[in-house]
């Protein structure tokens, strides 16, 4: 089917497998090709051990990354070699991460999340080791919604329960989309919209907030088969009619946005499901459809193949 959307799938990249010697030589080039150019350092030649998963969406990159003690610098010599050209976004989970950016140094503790301009040269360390979430976003994204061209300075967030909304959303929705078992796809959108209203609240129109709240909302409710827009209106803090301009402005509808939300999520519920423990009735019902032949139908208009098809793929 022409234009039938695709679910972009993980890659894991590991050093385990890889002679100590040329560990960090290939980690650094993994990083160049994946992510963001940097200098690897750690401590002790041969002594470094890391994972990273990747997931290239459209425009958005995401990953989770572990790793033994180490530095990583991004110089103005690398900065000018290979521009990103966008912000990133890093999230402790464990291990504290010092990070130093135009004289500004702060330590990263678990649990908080920090927002900088990728090419603008920064030093990272892990004295403990490592591991953390990782967002990338395309400047050009990011100006559209902002208007500004950089992050000014680095802005560090908290994520845990009663802090930041908008931090807590992001680092659960980036770690449900690399997670190793039924990852759950990212609404790339919401992660431009919360990236940017984390980075520079004062330069965002208020209904890309709203409208970023109310993308959180579904994405914590859409499996409940009697989500209704009236609980997503109420949920967000406005009226169903102002809900219904903020998705219009987006070029879709509620309906239309929840819709495809669950859909995402069973094909990828299908995908990873190996050992075919899930029937396609049990998928449809988790993703919140009541009913299975409306849940066909649409599944084949949205991927171009059946759900039975994207099952016998995984087995």
């Amino acid at each position: 089917m022409i234009g039938a959307v695709r679910i972009p799938t993980a890659h894991r990249f590991a050093t385990a497998q890889i002679e100590p010697d040329h560990q960090v030589e290939l980690w650094e080039r993994h990083n160049a090709e994946s992510l963001i150019a940097l200098a690897c350092r750690p401590p002790v030649a041969g002594s470094f051990a890391a994972v990273e998963v990747n997931l290239q969406l459209e425009r958005v990159h995401l990953a989770r990354v572990r790793g033994t003690r180490h530095l990583v610098e991004r110089s103005a010599e690398l900065v000018e070699d290979k521009p990103t050209d966008a912000i990133a976004v890093y999230l402790a989970i464990t291990g504290e991460a010092l990070f130093e950016q135009d004289g500004h140094r702060r330590v990263l503790r678990p649990g908080q999340l920090l927002l900088c301009d990728a090419d603008r040269p920064f030093l990272r360390g892990f004295g403990r080791g490592l591991e953390e979430l990782a967002v990338k976003v395309p400047r050009s994204e990011f100006s559209a919604l902002t208007g500004l061209v950089t992050v000014p300075t680095p802005v560090v967030v908290d994520v845990g329960a009663g802090e930041n909304p908008y931090g807590r959303a992001l680092a659960r929705m980036t770690g449900r989309a690399v997670r190793r078992d039924r990852p759950v796809p990212a609404d790339e959108q919401a992660v431009v919209e919360l990236v940017s209203v984390l980075a520079a609240s004062g330069h965002v129109a208020l209904p890309v907030a709203h409208r970023a709240v109310a993308r959180t909302f579904i994405e914590e409710h859409f499996t409940d088969p009697t989500l209704r827009a009236a609980d997503i209106a109420s949920g967000t803090g406005v009226s169903e009619r102002h809900l219904s301009r903020l998705f219009a402005a987006a070029g879709t509808s509620v309906p239309a946005h929840v819709l495809s939300r669950r859909l995402d999520a069973a094909y990828s519920m299908l995908a990873s499901d190996p050992a075919g423990d899930l029937r396609t009735a049990d998928v449809a019902s988790r993703c919140g459809f009541t009913s299975l032949a409306y849940f066909s139908r649409t599944f084949r208009e949205r991927f171009g193949i059946t759900a039975g098809e994207v099952r016998a793929r995984a087995v």
